[in-house]
This record gives C-alpha cells, sequence and structure tokens, in this order.
C-alpha cells in the first residue's frame, strides 16, 4: 500500500507535498483526497504497488522506443535531438459533465474563427465597425493580402486546429491560445492512448473512456468533402517540410492512418493550375493538400521565393478551385496573439453569443497604457511574441533575469505590435509518475478540432506536462511531456 512510503518527496504519500497553494490540483481536493472519479484508479494503485509502476512505465518507454514515436527538441540547450517521446503512464481524467461545455465552447470558437477569416480576406465588415482595429490587422506578420478574394472550398478556413486550455486557480477552464496554421501533437494523443490501452488494461476496465483513435478516419472524412472533385474521387497528399522537421513522425503517421500519399515540395508540379502527383506511373492530379508547410514556404511564386519546401504556382491552383488547401493560407491571423485578446467580440460579433470559454486577460503593447503597465510589472507577467509558437519568443516574468526583461522591454518598445503580456496563471496540477515517485507537476490541454461537412471535437486531446518541478513550460519542443487524457462517457 503506498500510503505506507514516506512523504516529503520521497516514496508515495497521501499528502502532495509538492502542490503550491495557488494552483488548482486536479487529482487531489484540498483535503488532499483524491476527487470522486480518480478514486477506482487511485484503489488500484494502492493495491498493486509500486513495483507494478514501475514495470508498467518501462513498458511504456520502451513500447515507444520500439515503435520510434520520438521528437525534437528545438530549445537552444538541446538543439536538434530527437528523444523518445516522453510520456506518463498516470492519465488525466475529465468526466462527461466537464467536457460537455469544453466541447461547446471550442466549436463556438471555431464557428466564430473561421467567419472572422472569411471577413478578413473578403468584405472586412469587422474592420470597418470598429470591432477589430484595422491596424492589427494590416500590420500582422501572418495577414496574407495575396489571398485576398479567393474562395475556400465551402467557405472553410480552419480545418484542423488545436486550442490550448488551461486550468485557473479556481479550476476554471481558460483558452490560452489558438493555434490555426499547421497545429501539432495528434498523433501523440493517439499514441499515448494506444500505449496506455497496452499496458493498463486493467485501468481502462474502470472506466468507460470515449475513443480518440478514430481522428485519422475524421480528418480523411473531412479532407475528401473538401475535394473539387468530389470524395470518392479525391486524391489527398500529406505535404511535408521533410525528414528535419520537429513533427515529421506525425506526418508519416496520419499519411499512414489515413492511407494517402506522403509528400515533399519536390514530389508535386503544378500545370495549367492544378497540381500533380510524381508516380511511377505518370503525373497524377491532387485535390487536396493537408499542409504541414508554413504560408511562407508553400509558394516561391508567392510568398518566398528561395523556398525549396513548398510547390510553385499552387496559390494559383487553389485560386482556380482545383485544389484545396488544409489549413487555408492565411489562417494565422486569427491566431495572432494580439488578434487573440479580440475573440470573445469576434464570438459576439458574427453569432450574437457570449463566450463560453473565457480567454486569459491579455495587455496589448499597442495601448500606451497597457505598455507602461507590464514595462513597470514585467517581473509579475508572461510576454509573447504574437506569431511565435512552441515557446519561442517567450518571456517568463517571475523566472526571469534583470538583463532578460530589459532586453523583453527594449524589444517591445521597438516593436509593440509584436508583443502580448499576460498576468502568470498558475497552471493546474497533476499527479505524474517519475522516477519511482509521484510528483504533482503543472499541465495544459490542446484538444483538437476537425472541420469538415461538421465541426467536430475529439473527446480528449494532448495533455502536456512540465516535466521540470514548478515549470509552467509545457510546450513538447522545450522539453515537455504528456500524459493519455481521458473523456468519461456519461
Amino acid at each position: 500500500m503506498f500510503r505506507q512510503f514516506q512523504a516529503g518527496g520521497h516514496g508515495f504519500s497521501q499528502t502532495p507535498v509538492a502542490v503550491q497553494a495557488m494552483a488548482y490540483h486536479e487529482f487531489y481536493q484540498d483535503d488532499f483526497r483524491p476527487r470522486d472519479h480518480y478514486r477506482p484508479m487511485w484503489d488500484h494503485i494502492q493495491t498493486t504497488g509500486q513495483q507494478i509502476l514501475d514495470a508498467k512505465s518501462r513498458d511504456a518507454h520502451l513500447t515507444l522506443h520500439t515503435d520510434g514515436v520520438t521528437f525534437t527538441l528545438d530549445s537552444s540547450e538541446h538543439d536538434g535531438i530527437e528523444r523518445v517521446w516522453p510520456f506518463d503512464i498516470l492519465p488525466r481524467i475529465i468526466t462527461a459533465a466537464e467536457w460537455a461545455p469544453i466541447e461547446a465552447g471550442l466549436k463556438q470558437r471555431i464557428r466564430a474563427l473561421n467567419r472572422f477569416l472569411k471577413d478578413v480576406y473578403h468584405g472586412q465588415r469587422i474592420l470597418k465597425d470598429g470591432v477589430v482595429p484595422p491596424e492589427l490587422i494590416y500590420h500582422g506578420k501572418d495577414f496574407r493580402r495575396q489571398i485576398m478574394d479567393i474562395d475556400p472550398p465551402h467557405d472553410i478556413y480552419t480545418h484542423i486546429s488545436g486550442i490550448d486550455l488551461i486550468r485557473d486557480e479556481s479550476g476554471q477552464y481558460l483558452v490560452l491560445e489558438d493555434n490555426l496554421r499547421t497545429p501539432s501533437g495528434v498523433s501523440y494523443m493517439i499514441e499515448n492512448r494506444i500505449v496506455e490501452r497496452r499496458i493498463l488494461p486493467e485501468f481502462f476496465a474502470r472506466y468507460r473512456v470515449r475513443r480518440v483513435e478514430h481522428y485519422p478516419a475524421l480528418l480523411l472524412q473531412a479532407l475528401r468533402h473538401l475535394s473539387p472533385r468530389g470524395a470518392e474521387e479525391a486524391t489527398i497528399v500529406v505535404l511535408t517540410p521533410g525528414i528535419y522537421n520537429s513533427a515529421y513522425f506525425e506526418h508519416t503517421f496520419l499519411a499512414k492512418e489515413m492511407g494517402v500519399e506522403l509528400a515533399e515540395g519536390r514530389d508535386l508540379v503544378c500545370k495549367n493550375d492544378k497540381v500533380y502527383l510524381k508516380t511511377t506511373q505518370g503525373l497524377r492530379q491532387v485535390d487536396v493538400i493537408y499542409r504541414r508547410v508554413d504560408d511562407d514556404f508553400l509558394d516561391p511564386l508567392i510568398f518566398r521565393a528561395d523556398s525549396e519546401l513548398g510547390i510553385a504556382g499552387v496559390i494559383s491552383a487553389w485560386r482556380a478551385g482545383n485544389v484545396a488547401l488544409a489549413n487555408a493560407p492565411g489562417s494565422g491571423i486569427a491566431d495572432d496573439k494580439a488578434v487573440y485578446a479580440y475573440v470573445p467580440d469576434i464570438i459576439r460579433y458574427y453569432l450574437g453569443e457570449e463566450p463560453i470559454l473565457p480567454n486569459v486577460p491579455t495587455y496589448q503593447m499597442t495601448d500606451h497604457q497597457d505598455r507602461s503597465y507590464v514595462l513597470d510589472n514585467m517581473e509579475r507577467m508572461v510576454v509573447k511574441a504574437v506569431a511565435e509558437s512552441g515557446g519561442h519568443g517567450m518571456l517568463m516574468g517571475p523566472s526571469s533575469t534583470t538583463a532578460q526583461r530589459a532586453e523583453f522591454a527594449r524589444r517591445i518598445e521597438e516593436n509593440p505590435r509584436n508583443y502580448i503580456a499576460q498576468p502568470v496563471v498558475q497552471l493546474s496540477r497533476h499527479i505524474c509518475y517519475l522516477d519511482g515517485e509521484l510528483e504533482s507537476r503543472h499541465l495544459d490541454l490542446r484538444p483538437f478540432i476537425v472541420h469538415g461537412r461538421d465541426i467536430e471535437v475529439v473527446p480528449g486531446g494532448l495533455t502536456r506536462v512540465a516535466m521540470t518541478k514548478g515549470s509552467l513550460v509545457v510546450n513538447s519542443s522545450q522539453g515537455g511531456g504528456s500524459k493519455d487524457t481521458w473523456v468519461l462517457a456519461e
């Protein structure tokens, strides 16, 4: 029984000494008893003992290693290091009652953001009405004037979205940021579930857990829906930058699971405003491209002329309606972190509804009053570059040095549009089995939403874990880990 072990960070105890007073703990109640929906799992853990968990943890690592499930670290101190996907065997569990408003809020958000993109690249009514400042859009790095007035199939821009959620000190779910360009992580969500079912079938016997493994089929159905020549005729490719991309495992995984071709830019060619795949039998017309290449590198005739990753002429083919691109180029302006602050107003403007999922309070550096306040309180802020992802271009105020804060202050003064700031939110915590001990770690959640004929939210998502004690940085590319995420059926 684990309660026989000593507390104080060594061994197991029902008193989690690592819990910070301010952070909401998802596993423990205030009196350090497991929450009701974790009780079956906790009882089983206590019955089986530490040796079984040790063995299960080793099995999980070996399985991921054998299956080649890897990720490339790209932080400055780990540049280019590929490692086995870090995985904690204790799942995060979300009840059906908790999940219902999350799902509704995500669907609402995607509907509004999709209409926002349609408007921004056509009539720009929301800018003319003063709901969103026009300069915020026109000065945005990811606003693409080159695609103005292009009509994507079915008016869908946001085909695959990953919306990052956190829980604040009270346990309320908040949207931390939107990812609408080339969101990654879904393959790791599925691999987490595959490994968990393999090594912990006894946990699943105690719960009714909703599936996430159907995501590739859901994605394939949505991509076929976009085909200009109809779903039955659709030739689909996953466009990858190549083997050196940090998420290359995911690109190969999804192509294999969907039964479609994985292609690099050099494998495709445009002729007469149509895209073709080079095959041993000759050229084969492509109808839908699920692109994992950023806008800048997608078409050297339109964006960066030095790109060797994209397809020359693909934007013309898209404009002509002969190929569908998922996600649509230009979608990045809707997940710009400065635009993020206006999403509640965007929801009200297009849908006439109050936002179901609130934002984290956000300070705009283009606002003189906001900027002055942030510069005076940087040690209590998280400062973010608006167009960066993966934890890059970010200052964590409480753990920063005086020199780092001075450098970010200089950057903000130099280019206010490029930065926003948010108060530090103590991310919720959960127990993890690390090196033979139960430790509490901060985490977030990235659910995935697929927009095809309908908007579908996969019941679960990628729970990312800050593997370093006390850290709030959960990004996988910065060394974070992950958990399987269980959404319970009613």
